[in-house]
Protein backbone atom coordinates (compact mmCIF):
# COMPACT_ATOMS: atom_id res chain seq x y z
CA UNK A 1 0.00 0.00 0.00
CA UNK A 2 2.14 2.94 -1.31
CA UNK A 3 0.59 6.78 -0.84
CA UNK A 4 1.07 8.82 -3.21
CA UNK A 5 1.63 12.62 -2.89
CA UNK A 6 -2.22 13.47 -3.61
CA UNK A 7 -3.20 11.08 -1.07
CA UNK A 8 -0.71 12.56 1.49
CA UNK A 9 -1.98 16.09 0.89
CA UNK A 10 -5.88 15.54 1.20
CA UNK A 11 -4.61 13.28 4.89
CA UNK A 12 -2.77 15.98 5.68
CA UNK A 13 -4.62 18.44 7.93
CA UNK A 14 -4.84 22.16 7.13
CA UNK A 15 -2.64 24.60 8.66
CA UNK A 16 -4.75 26.73 11.24
CA UNK A 17 -4.43 30.61 10.37
CA UNK A 18 -3.21 32.75 13.54
CA UNK A 19 -5.33 35.16 14.69
CA UNK A 20 -3.35 38.73 13.70
CA UNK A 21 -1.83 40.35 16.50
CA UNK A 22 -4.08 43.68 17.34
CA UNK A 23 -1.14 45.73 17.93
CA UNK A 24 -0.47 45.42 14.17
CA UNK A 25 -3.99 47.34 13.74
CA UNK A 26 -3.82 49.73 16.24
CA UNK A 27 -0.27 50.52 14.55
CA UNK A 28 -1.45 50.37 11.13
CA UNK A 29 -4.64 53.61 12.44
CA UNK A 30 -2.05 55.33 14.37
CA UNK A 31 0.07 55.30 10.93
CA UNK A 32 -2.45 56.56 9.12
CA UNK A 33 -4.30 59.34 11.31
CA UNK A 34 0.22 60.64 11.17
CA UNK A 35 0.40 60.38 7.26
CA UNK A 36 -3.31 62.21 7.31
CA UNK A 37 -2.46 64.86 9.69
CA UNK A 38 0.72 65.70 8.19
CA UNK A 39 -0.93 65.71 4.36
CA UNK A 40 -4.14 67.44 5.10
CA UNK A 41 -4.56 68.83 8.65
CA UNK A 42 -1.57 70.68 9.04
CA UNK A 43 -1.52 72.72 5.80
CA UNK A 44 -5.27 73.46 6.23
CA UNK A 45 -4.86 74.55 9.55
CA UNK A 46 -1.70 76.72 8.23
CA UNK A 47 -3.64 77.99 5.82
CA UNK A 48 -6.11 78.84 7.78
CA UNK A 49 -4.11 80.53 10.42
CA UNK A 50 -2.10 82.68 7.16
CA UNK A 51 -5.56 84.34 6.29
CA UNK A 52 -6.46 85.20 9.58
CA UNK A 53 -3.50 86.64 9.52
CA UNK A 54 -3.79 88.73 6.61
CA UNK A 55 -7.31 89.66 7.83
CA UNK A 56 -6.09 91.23 11.05
CA UNK A 57 -3.86 92.88 9.26
CA UNK A 58 -5.83 94.72 6.87
CA UNK A 59 -6.07 98.93 6.98
CA UNK A 60 -7.56 101.44 5.26
CA UNK A 61 -5.52 102.57 2.12
CA UNK A 62 -4.62 99.06 1.09
CA UNK A 63 -5.18 97.54 -2.19
CA UNK A 64 -6.75 94.41 -1.99
CA UNK A 65 -7.99 91.23 -4.57
CA UNK A 66 -11.47 89.41 -3.39
CA UNK A 67 -12.37 86.01 -3.74
CA UNK A 68 -14.38 87.21 -6.68
CA UNK A 69 -11.88 88.59 -8.41
CA UNK A 70 -12.61 92.60 -7.59
CA UNK A 71 -10.14 94.62 -7.18
CA UNK A 72 -10.85 97.62 -4.57
CA UNK A 73 -8.91 99.67 -2.29
CA UNK A 74 -10.10 99.65 1.33
CA UNK A 75 -12.36 103.11 2.50
CA UNK A 76 -13.31 101.93 5.91
CA UNK A 77 -12.94 99.00 7.86
CA UNK A 78 -14.95 97.32 10.76
CA UNK A 79 -14.55 94.16 12.91
CA UNK A 80 -16.46 92.07 10.50
CA UNK A 81 -17.22 93.75 7.22
CA UNK A 82 -14.90 96.16 4.85
CA UNK A 83 -16.08 98.96 2.50
CA UNK A 84 -14.01 98.93 -0.21
CA UNK A 85 -13.90 101.48 -3.96
CA UNK A 86 -14.11 99.57 -6.78
CA UNK A 87 -14.71 102.53 -9.38
CA UNK A 88 -14.95 106.21 -8.76
CA UNK A 89 -18.45 106.66 -7.01
CA UNK A 90 -18.65 102.73 -6.84
CA UNK A 91 -18.35 101.52 -2.41
CA UNK A 92 -19.18 98.03 -1.70
CA UNK A 93 -19.18 96.41 1.64
CA UNK A 94 -17.85 92.52 2.07
CA UNK A 95 -17.25 90.75 5.09
CA UNK A 96 -13.55 90.67 5.96
CA UNK A 97 -13.00 86.62 5.17
CA UNK A 98 -13.65 87.18 1.81
CA UNK A 99 -10.62 88.93 1.00
CA UNK A 100 -8.08 87.19 -0.73
CA UNK A 101 -4.96 88.67 -0.77
CA UNK A 102 -3.21 92.37 -0.48
CA UNK A 103 -1.91 94.12 -3.74
CA UNK A 104 1.16 96.33 -3.85
CA UNK A 105 0.55 99.76 -4.13
CA UNK A 106 -0.47 100.81 -7.11
CA UNK A 107 -1.93 98.07 -8.87
CA UNK A 108 -5.27 99.28 -9.01
CA UNK A 109 -5.16 102.57 -10.95
CA UNK A 110 -2.16 100.14 -13.51
CA UNK A 111 -5.37 98.06 -14.26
Amino acid sequence: MSLDLFQVAIAAPAPVAQEPNPMYTLLMFAGLFIFMYFLIIRPQRKRAKEHKELTASLKKGDEIVMNSGLLGKITSLDDLYITIQASSNVELKFQRASVHAVLPKGTVKKT
